[in-house]
């Protein structure tokens, strides 16, 4: 059975890739992307220095209907805190965690990044 990726599916995975090279290209160095901890998901563990981040991705084609991050809600950020405790519990060398959002707005020739760091509840 061949499985039909959705234009959701296509955004996403779009999205997270971009948001992958960008942090690669800024030092960042990117341990695990669509890490799973039961059915919560992160879309990128990545750590600069000695600080672990924890990037949720947003993207859109268009923002008719508001801005990629205005989708992360405070159920949300409590699904990344929990997963990201289980990640830390396996992966003990982090003293610093951080989450961030990275915001993605694509356009025909390119593309708006927004990058929303040390987010809480």
């Amino acid at each position: 059975m061949t499985k039909v990726r959705c234009q959701k599916q296509i955004t996403g995975d779009l999205g997270e890739s971009l948001a992958r090279n960008y942090l690669e290209g800024d030092g960042y160095i990117v341990h695990e992307t669509n890490w799973r901890h039961g059915h919560l998901e992160i879309d990128i563990i990545a750590s600069k220095g000695d600080t672990l981040h924890i990037v949720e991705v947003k993207t859109q084609r268009k923002t008719t209907a508001g801005f990629p991050e205005d989708s992360v809600n405070r159920k949300k950020l409590k699904n990344l805190i929990v997963a990201a405790d289980h990640y830390m519990s396996i992966d003990k060398r982090w003293k610093s965690l951080q989450f961030d959002i990275f915001s993605i707005v694509l356009g025909k020739t390119d593309h708006e990044f927004l990058i929303i760091e040390d987010v809480y509840l």
